[in-house]
Protein backbone atom coordinates (compact mmCIF):
# COMPACT_ATOMS: atom_id res chain seq x y z
CA UNK A 1 0.00 0.00 0.00
CA UNK A 2 1.72 3.73 -1.03
CA UNK A 3 -0.15 6.02 0.36
CA UNK A 4 -0.09 9.60 -1.47
CA UNK A 5 -0.43 13.35 0.01
CA UNK A 6 -1.38 15.59 -1.85
CA UNK A 7 -2.45 14.00 -4.58
CA UNK A 8 -4.05 16.81 -6.90
CA UNK A 9 -1.20 19.92 -6.27
CA UNK A 10 1.42 20.36 -9.33
CA UNK A 11 3.48 17.24 -8.61
CA UNK A 12 1.19 15.21 -6.43
CA UNK A 13 -1.10 14.85 -9.89
CA UNK A 14 1.87 13.87 -11.81
CA UNK A 15 2.97 11.43 -9.27
CA UNK A 16 -0.82 10.33 -8.58
CA UNK A 17 -0.91 9.66 -12.87
CA UNK A 18 2.53 8.06 -12.69
CA UNK A 19 1.76 5.29 -10.07
CA UNK A 20 -2.09 4.59 -11.35
CA UNK A 21 -0.34 3.10 -14.56
CA UNK A 22 2.46 1.28 -12.76
CA UNK A 23 1.47 0.24 -9.30
CA UNK A 24 -0.74 -2.96 -10.32
CA UNK A 25 2.74 -4.29 -12.17
CA UNK A 26 4.33 -3.75 -8.99
CA UNK A 27 1.41 -5.60 -7.08
CA UNK A 28 1.12 -2.19 -5.20
CA UNK A 29 -2.46 -0.43 -4.26
CA UNK A 30 -2.99 3.34 -3.80
CA UNK A 31 -4.50 5.35 -1.08
CA UNK A 32 -5.07 9.11 -1.42
CA UNK A 33 -5.20 11.99 1.02
CA UNK A 34 -7.38 14.31 0.07
CA UNK A 35 -9.63 17.34 1.74
CA UNK A 36 -11.91 17.72 -1.57
CA UNK A 37 -12.32 14.61 -3.46
CA UNK A 38 -14.17 15.85 -6.25
CA UNK A 39 -10.61 17.26 -7.21
CA UNK A 40 -9.53 14.31 -8.47
CA UNK A 41 -9.51 13.21 -11.78
CA UNK A 42 -12.88 10.98 -12.71
CA UNK A 43 -10.70 8.33 -14.18
CA UNK A 44 -8.64 7.60 -11.34
CA UNK A 45 -11.34 7.79 -8.31
CA UNK A 46 -12.27 4.34 -8.48
CA UNK A 47 -8.84 3.05 -9.07
CA UNK A 48 -7.53 4.25 -5.55
CA UNK A 49 -8.60 4.61 -1.97
CA UNK A 50 -9.42 8.05 -0.93
CA UNK A 51 -9.49 9.24 2.73
CA UNK A 52 -10.80 12.59 3.03
CA UNK A 53 -9.34 15.76 4.94
CA UNK A 54 -6.28 17.47 5.62
CA UNK A 55 -2.94 15.20 5.91
CA UNK A 56 -1.79 18.07 8.86
CA UNK A 57 -4.39 16.43 11.08
CA UNK A 58 -4.01 13.68 13.73
CA UNK A 59 -6.72 11.94 13.13
CA UNK A 60 -6.66 11.77 9.35
CA UNK A 61 -3.48 10.24 9.15
CA UNK A 62 -4.13 7.88 12.10
CA UNK A 63 -6.76 6.55 9.34
CA UNK A 64 -4.28 6.89 6.26
CA UNK A 65 -1.27 5.07 7.24
CA UNK A 66 -3.49 1.59 8.16
CA UNK A 67 -1.32 -0.59 6.69
CA UNK A 68 0.95 1.42 4.66
CA UNK A 69 3.95 0.62 3.43
CA UNK A 70 5.57 3.76 1.88
CA UNK A 71 4.22 7.35 1.85
CA UNK A 72 5.04 10.16 -0.44
CA UNK A 73 5.29 13.09 1.63
CA UNK A 74 4.74 17.05 0.84
CA UNK A 75 3.41 19.79 3.34
CA UNK A 76 1.20 22.37 1.80
CA UNK A 77 3.21 25.99 2.71
CA UNK A 78 0.89 27.53 4.99
CA UNK A 79 1.47 31.67 4.46
CA UNK A 80 -0.69 31.94 7.34
CA UNK A 81 1.80 30.62 9.92
CA UNK A 82 5.79 31.01 11.28
CA UNK A 83 7.81 28.73 8.78
CA UNK A 84 8.63 26.11 12.05
CA UNK A 85 4.75 25.65 12.66
CA UNK A 86 4.11 25.66 8.47
CA UNK A 87 6.76 22.53 8.10
CA UNK A 88 7.15 20.65 11.64
CA UNK A 89 4.21 21.52 13.12
CA UNK A 90 2.64 20.00 10.20
CA UNK A 91 4.46 17.20 10.22
CA UNK A 92 4.69 16.02 13.70
CA UNK A 93 1.39 14.21 13.95
CA UNK A 94 2.48 12.24 10.85
CA UNK A 95 5.76 11.09 12.25
CA UNK A 96 4.00 10.05 15.17
CA UNK A 97 1.59 7.98 12.94
CA UNK A 98 4.29 6.35 11.10
CA UNK A 99 6.00 4.79 14.31
CA UNK A 100 3.05 3.80 15.33
CA UNK A 101 1.37 2.28 12.32
CA UNK A 102 4.82 0.62 11.14
CA UNK A 103 5.47 1.95 8.16
CA UNK A 104 8.35 1.21 5.98
CA UNK A 105 9.69 4.01 3.80
CA UNK A 106 8.67 7.78 3.36
CA UNK A 107 9.55 9.88 0.33
CA UNK A 108 9.32 13.41 0.78
CA UNK A 109 9.55 16.69 -0.74
CA UNK A 110 12.09 19.12 0.67
CA UNK A 111 15.19 21.07 -0.70
CA UNK A 112 18.72 21.46 -1.42
CA UNK A 113 20.75 23.25 0.77
CA UNK A 114 21.64 20.65 3.80
CA UNK A 115 25.38 21.07 4.76
CA UNK A 116 26.22 24.36 3.38
CA UNK A 117 26.86 27.23 5.05
CA UNK A 118 23.28 28.73 4.23
CA UNK A 119 21.42 25.60 5.82
CA UNK A 120 20.21 27.40 9.01
CA UNK A 121 20.02 31.04 7.86
CA UNK A 122 17.92 30.02 4.47
CA UNK A 123 14.40 30.63 5.83
CA UNK A 124 11.74 28.48 4.37
CA UNK A 125 14.94 25.85 3.22
CA UNK A 126 15.41 26.10 6.72
CA UNK A 127 12.33 25.14 7.70
CA UNK A 128 12.24 22.18 5.36
CA UNK A 129 15.27 20.76 6.20
CA UNK A 130 13.97 20.37 9.98
CA UNK A 131 11.12 18.93 8.83
CA UNK A 132 13.20 16.75 7.22
CA UNK A 133 15.15 15.48 10.64
CA UNK A 134 11.42 15.24 12.50
CA UNK A 135 10.92 12.60 10.07
CA UNK A 136 13.84 10.70 10.03
CA UNK A 137 13.77 10.54 13.72
CA UNK A 138 10.86 8.44 13.64
CA UNK A 139 12.51 5.73 12.69
CA UNK A 140 11.00 5.08 9.16
CA UNK A 141 13.39 4.80 5.99
CA UNK A 142 13.22 8.39 4.38
CA UNK A 143 14.48 9.40 1.29
CA UNK A 144 14.25 13.96 0.85
CA UNK A 145 13.77 15.07 -2.58
CA UNK A 146 16.38 17.64 -2.83
CA UNK A 147 15.35 20.05 -4.89
CA UNK A 148 16.05 23.29 -6.50
CA UNK A 149 14.13 25.94 -7.62
CA UNK A 150 11.47 24.70 -9.84
CA UNK A 151 10.81 25.61 -13.53
CA UNK A 152 7.23 26.25 -12.76
CA UNK A 153 7.71 29.37 -10.92
CA UNK A 154 7.93 31.21 -14.11
CA UNK A 155 4.43 30.76 -14.56
CA UNK A 156 3.45 33.08 -11.84
CA UNK A 157 5.43 35.58 -14.73
CA UNK A 158 3.37 34.79 -17.81
CA UNK A 159 2.03 37.84 -17.65
CA UNK A 160 4.42 40.32 -17.33
CA UNK A 161 6.32 38.33 -19.51
CA UNK A 162 3.56 38.24 -22.20
CA UNK A 163 2.57 42.19 -21.53
CA UNK A 164 6.24 43.35 -20.82
CA UNK A 165 8.73 40.96 -21.79
CA UNK A 166 10.01 40.88 -18.12
CA UNK A 167 10.29 38.02 -14.99
CA UNK A 168 11.12 39.31 -11.68
CA UNK A 169 13.64 37.33 -8.70
CA UNK A 170 16.55 38.72 -6.41
CA UNK A 171 18.78 36.81 -6.80
CA UNK A 172 22.21 38.43 -9.77
CA UNK A 173 21.18 38.11 -13.06
CA UNK A 174 24.44 36.47 -13.78
CA UNK A 175 24.35 34.23 -11.00
CA UNK A 176 24.05 30.32 -11.77
CA UNK A 177 22.00 27.55 -9.92
CA UNK A 178 19.89 24.42 -10.46
CA UNK A 179 16.20 24.53 -11.10
CA UNK A 180 13.68 21.13 -12.59
CA UNK A 181 10.78 20.12 -13.55
CA UNK A 182 8.31 19.56 -11.65
CA UNK A 183 7.80 16.46 -14.28
CA UNK A 184 11.00 15.44 -12.81
CA UNK A 185 10.55 15.50 -9.11
CA UNK A 186 7.01 12.93 -9.64
CA UNK A 187 8.62 10.63 -11.66
CA UNK A 188 11.81 10.52 -8.90
CA UNK A 189 9.18 10.00 -6.57
CA UNK A 190 7.43 7.51 -8.40
CA UNK A 191 10.45 5.45 -8.82
CA UNK A 192 11.57 5.60 -5.38
CA UNK A 193 8.16 4.55 -3.84
CA UNK A 194 7.98 1.59 -6.09
CA UNK A 195 11.11 0.40 -5.25
CA UNK A 196 11.26 -1.59 -2.22
CA UNK A 197 15.08 -1.92 -1.70
CA UNK A 198 15.97 1.19 -0.36
CA UNK A 199 16.64 1.56 3.32
CA UNK A 200 17.93 3.91 6.01
CA UNK A 201 17.90 8.05 5.77
CA UNK A 202 19.48 10.06 2.80
CA UNK A 203 18.81 13.08 0.06
CA UNK A 204 17.85 12.44 -3.33
CA UNK A 205 19.05 15.44 -5.39
CA UNK A 206 16.54 16.07 -7.92
CA UNK A 207 18.46 18.83 -10.62
CA UNK A 208 17.74 20.19 -14.26
CA UNK A 209 20.39 19.05 -16.47
CA UNK A 210 22.12 22.26 -16.09
CA UNK A 211 22.82 25.09 -13.85
CA UNK A 212 21.37 28.48 -15.14
CA UNK A 213 21.33 31.78 -14.13
CA UNK A 214 18.21 34.28 -14.75
CA UNK A 215 20.57 35.81 -18.29
CA UNK A 216 20.42 32.26 -19.40
CA UNK A 217 17.17 31.81 -18.69
CA UNK A 218 16.00 35.10 -20.44
CA UNK A 219 17.82 33.94 -23.68
CA UNK A 220 16.42 31.26 -23.30
CA UNK A 221 13.04 32.32 -23.12
CA UNK A 222 13.72 35.14 -26.18
CA UNK A 223 14.67 31.91 -28.27
CA UNK A 224 11.55 29.80 -27.17
CA UNK A 225 9.18 32.07 -27.21
CA UNK A 226 9.96 34.46 -30.42
CA UNK A 227 10.01 38.03 -28.53
CA UNK A 228 12.70 39.62 -26.17
CA UNK A 229 12.11 38.62 -22.43
CA UNK A 230 14.71 40.18 -19.96
CA UNK A 231 15.69 39.76 -16.36
CA UNK A 232 14.26 42.99 -13.47
CA UNK A 233 15.94 42.05 -10.27
CA UNK A 234 13.92 42.76 -7.06
CA UNK A 235 15.63 44.01 -3.69
CA UNK A 236 14.75 41.84 -0.78
CA UNK A 237 13.26 44.71 1.08
CA UNK A 238 11.34 45.23 -2.46
CA UNK A 239 9.83 41.49 -1.99
CA UNK A 240 9.31 41.92 2.24
CA UNK A 241 7.44 44.99 1.07
CA UNK A 242 5.26 43.36 -1.45
CA UNK A 243 4.62 40.07 0.72
CA UNK A 244 3.68 41.55 3.48
CA UNK A 245 1.33 43.59 1.58
CA UNK A 246 -0.36 40.53 0.43
CA UNK A 247 -1.22 39.66 3.93
CA UNK A 248 1.41 36.68 4.35
CA UNK A 249 2.65 36.39 7.95
CA UNK A 250 5.55 38.21 8.91
CA UNK A 251 7.44 35.54 9.76
CA UNK A 252 6.69 34.03 6.80
CA UNK A 253 7.56 36.70 4.64
CA UNK A 254 10.63 36.79 6.48
CA UNK A 255 11.49 33.26 5.56
CA UNK A 256 11.01 33.75 1.95
CA UNK A 257 13.17 36.60 2.06
CA UNK A 258 15.55 35.02 4.16
CA UNK A 259 15.86 32.18 1.30
CA UNK A 260 16.10 34.28 -1.62
CA UNK A 261 19.27 35.62 0.32
CA UNK A 262 20.83 32.27 0.52
CA UNK A 263 19.81 31.19 -2.82
CA UNK A 264 21.75 34.33 -3.87
CA UNK A 265 24.83 33.43 -1.76
CA UNK A 266 25.14 30.07 -3.32
CA UNK A 267 22.60 27.96 -1.29
CA UNK A 268 21.48 25.34 -3.92
CA UNK A 269 25.25 25.66 -5.61
CA UNK A 270 27.93 23.16 -6.40
CA UNK A 271 25.27 19.86 -5.99
CA UNK A 272 27.02 17.21 -8.86
CA UNK A 273 24.92 15.82 -10.86
CA UNK A 274 24.65 11.65 -11.28
CA UNK A 275 26.30 10.24 -14.03
CA UNK A 276 23.20 8.16 -14.82
CA UNK A 277 20.34 9.85 -13.26
CA UNK A 278 17.16 7.85 -12.30
CA UNK A 279 14.72 9.99 -14.37
CA UNK A 280 16.27 11.76 -17.77
CA UNK A 281 16.28 15.48 -16.45
CA UNK A 282 13.97 17.48 -18.72
CA UNK A 283 15.59 21.15 -19.88
CA UNK A 284 14.63 24.49 -19.97
CA UNK A 285 14.10 25.05 -23.65
CA UNK A 286 11.25 22.13 -23.72
CA UNK A 287 10.08 23.02 -20.65
CA UNK A 288 9.45 26.80 -22.31
CA UNK A 289 7.64 25.05 -25.55
CA UNK A 290 5.93 22.37 -23.81
CA UNK A 291 4.37 24.49 -20.86
CA UNK A 292 5.80 28.41 -20.59
CA UNK A 293 4.42 29.31 -24.51
CA UNK A 294 0.94 28.24 -24.05
CA UNK A 295 0.84 30.15 -20.75
CA UNK A 296 1.69 33.09 -22.23
CA UNK A 297 -0.09 32.84 -24.92
CA UNK A 298 -3.35 32.20 -22.93
CA UNK A 299 -1.96 34.72 -19.57
CA UNK A 300 -3.94 37.43 -18.70
CA UNK A 301 -1.65 40.76 -17.77
CA UNK A 302 -3.79 41.26 -14.53
CA UNK A 303 -1.35 40.62 -11.71
CA UNK A 304 -1.76 38.29 -8.88
CA UNK A 305 -0.85 37.97 -5.52
CA UNK A 306 2.73 35.93 -5.89
CA UNK A 307 3.42 32.61 -4.46
CA UNK A 308 7.03 31.96 -2.42
CA UNK A 309 9.61 29.55 -4.48
CA UNK A 310 10.32 27.68 -1.30
CA UNK A 311 11.39 24.58 -3.14
CA UNK A 312 8.83 22.30 -1.62
CA UNK A 313 6.19 23.08 -4.11
CA UNK A 314 4.79 26.69 -3.02
CA UNK A 315 3.43 27.00 -6.25
CA UNK A 316 1.03 24.13 -5.58
CA UNK A 317 -2.58 24.37 -5.73
CA UNK A 318 -2.84 21.86 -2.73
Amino acid sequence: MIVITAPTGNIGRRLLSLLVEAAPAHGEELRVVVRDPARLPEGVRDRVEVVTGSHGDAATVERAFVGADAVFWLVPPDASAAPEDGWSGFTRPAALAFATHGVDRVVGVSALGRGTAQAARAGLVTASLAMDDLIADSGVAYRALACPSFFENLLEEAGSIRADGVFTDTVAADRRAPLVAVADIAATAAGLLLDRSWSGVDSVPVLGPQDLSPEDLALIMTEQLGRPVRYRRQSLDDLRSELLGYGLHPAFAEGVVEMKRAKDEGLDAGVGRPARPAVPATGFARWCAETLEPAVLAASTTDAAPTADTTSEAIDAR
